[in-house]
């Protein structure tokens, strides 16, 4: 019921409950429902709409969907840093590519063999200057030489280690977070597709659909209205004479027009809060004309002969009315 119709039919119960009074057990209100209503988690345009007011629909079916080609863009791109992330952390868990370590490879057999050369060319100066053909000026000069080429075997080495080695611990670890961190990036923007796609979270009866395809719908505007199993209520209002009677786990007798007798309910609310009928005056002599606002759930029976917003008249169990 939208709040116009209750706030009037309201006031004509409370009139109607003031009335009553004069009639110990018979009491005034109408049906209700708790109805579920369904919306997007983000704005957009209804594309489609599944199901019509008046359709049964099950648990996890489709009810609408809103267009999501940003959406879908987003996680396309969200999906594409993923890969790059993940290749990336995988790469730096290897050494470099076996072409790169066969170059460092050759480049160190290359040093070896200058190491050998200049070693063995020192080694022979050393007998010349001894023999007096050399002078020693020359023997230093190849000393040094010796030198710079076994250098060069030594980078080359640590070259190839490194080479051979994956990368270090903390660049893995930062990574590793970035891959994670797009990992995070593709669930969001599969979130934000998943809100423009709505299913029946319980199994209900589609009691309105208030959008139409094509139309603009906001965030957390309900597109559409359910009224699942067992969420009708009746609402009634008792007497501040008639409270006692009244208690939550009682049975209560249902009647409204056209349906069958032998309909009931039992009691689930009992306001705490009195309200008055009209007029509002409050007097010791007016104490009648209090009532107290009650709630039941309807038998089965009573929830197939019932629609929200339809009157009833609520008489008290014969036990009850003892």
């Amino acid at each position: 019921m939208n709040d116009r119709l209750r706030r009037a039919a309201l006031a004509a119960l409370l009139a109607l409950a003031a009335c009553g009074a004069r009639d110990s057990g018979r009491f005034t209100g109408y049906a209700e429902a708790d109805l579920v209503h369904v919306a997007p988690g983000i704005a957009g345009t209804l594309q489609s709409v599944a199901v019509a007011r008046g359709q049964r629909v099950e648990q996890g079916a489709a009810l609408f969907a809103l267009d999501t080609d940003a959406e879908a863009a987003a996680r396309a791109a969200a999906e594409a840093r993923l890969a790059a992330a993940a290749a990336q952390a995988a790469n730096l868990r290897k050494g470099r590519r076996p072409p790169e370590v066969r170059a460092v490879e050759q480049q160190l057999a290359q040093a070896r063999a200058n190491l050998e050369a200049s070693t063995a060319q020192l080694a022979r100066s050393e007998k010349l200057v001894e023999q007096g053909f050399l002078s020693p000026l020359q023997l230093d000069t190849l000393r040094g030489a010796q030198e710079r080429d076994a250098a060069r075997v030594r980078e080359l080495e640590a070259q190839l280690v490194v080479a051979r080695t994956a990368a270090r611990p903390d660049e893995i670890a930062a990574a590793e977070a970035q891959r994670r961190a797009a990992a995070y990036d593709v669930e969001q923007s599969r979130w934000r597709e998943e809100q423009k796609r709505r299913t029946a979270p319980v199994g209900a009866l589609v009691f309105d659909v208030l959008f139409r395809v094509g139309e603009w719908v906001p965030a957390g505007a309900p597109v559409i209205a359910l009224l699942p199993d067992g969420a009708l209520k009746l609402r009634f209002f008792v007497p501040q004479p008639q409270l006692a009677r009244i208690h939550v786990g009682g049975r209560v007798e249902v009647g409204c027009d056209g349906c069958p007798a032998g309909l009931d309910a039992v009691v689930t609310f009992v306001s705490p809060q009195a309200e008055f009928t009209p007029p509002v005056i409050y007097s010791n002599e007016s104490r009648s004309k209090l009532v107290f606002l009650v709630e039941a759930r309807p038998s089965e029976a009573a929830r197939a002969a019932l629609k929200p917003g339809q009157p009833i008249d609520v008489r008290l169990a014969p036990e009850a009315a003892k």
